[in-house]
């Protein structure tokens, strides 16, 4: 995981959309910003953050391993997610690991499939399974910090275009206690609150597997190890309810 820069695409377009959102939908956002805080405040008042709630029973953490054990997994929604960290060579300045999050066929919404396979197109067709959503850039102090996407060969996932991606974020929620409340829930709001940066990111990736395809094209892009990161962007919470607030008043006056 090589140390990443801005993508340039995203975050003008993840402020188009936000921009673009409806009075509700903006409303929706906040709420969610606002279970962000609760459960940030909440944490800290025992020195806690949704890293050690993870982390919490485990034993001795490794480098490269899946926390908790498993993984957690919602069997009714089908989401999914783990925390793990790299090595510190292998993983950007400031980091301390990150949150994979996925969605399973079972929780897609009705109609959804793999990217169709074509011949000499750079998507190619793979048997219906987990779909990866986002990764979130955790600080050594518990803290989001960005938001990522990666090539398929990463997480072994099934592929998805962007527009199905975009369609299951909603479906992300994980409703149960285990192995955190707390980090449960801050995860399902985490991809609420800054869904129309995920949608963007996502996008951008999709176009970075297609300049990647078409200036290695007798390479198989999905499992090319030089491409890791497809889309980065930084975030910061605050900075986000901030930017919803405005535009909330904004609309409000018009």
């Amino acid at each position: 995981m090589k140390s990443p820069r801005s993508q340039d695409h995203a975050p003008a377009a993840a402020e188009t959309e936000l921009q673009a959102l409806s009075l509700q939908e903006l409303a929706d956002l906040a709420e969610a910003g606002e279970e962000i805080r609760t459960v940030e405040a909440v944490l800290a008042r025992t020195g806690d953050n949704v890293i050690s709630e993870i982390l919490r029973n485990q034993g001795p953490f490794y480098e490269w391993e899946a926390y908790p054990s498993g993984g957690v997994e919602d069997k009714e929604t089908h989401a999914r997610y783990y925390y793990h960290a790299h090595a510190p060579d292998r993983r950007p300045a400031q980091e301390h690991g990150h949150f994979h999050t996925f969605l399973g066929p079972e929780g897609m919404p009705r109609g959804i499939r793999p990217a169709p396979a074509a011949p000499g197109h750079l998507l190619e067709a793979g048997q219906d399974g987990p779909c990866h959503l986002i990764a979130i850039s955790m600080d050594r102090h518990g803290r989001a910090r960005a938001l990522f996407t990666v090539n398929r060969w990463v997480t072994g996932e099934t592929l998805y275009r962007a527009h199905e991606v975009n369609r299951m974020l909603d479906r992300f929620a994980i409703g149960h206690a285990r192995p955190s409340w707390p980090t449960n829930r801050w995860i399902t709001a985490m991809l609420r609150l800054f869904r129309p940066q995920i949608c963007a990111l996502v996008r951008e990736r999709d176009r970075q597997l297609a300049r990647w395809q078409s200036s290695h094209p007798s390479e198989n892009v999905l499992d090319d190890r030089r491409l890791e990161i497809t889309s980065w962007l930084d975030i910061d919470i605050e900075q986000q309810m901030a930017a919803i607030d405005s535009f909330q008043d904004g609309k409000a006056l018009t």
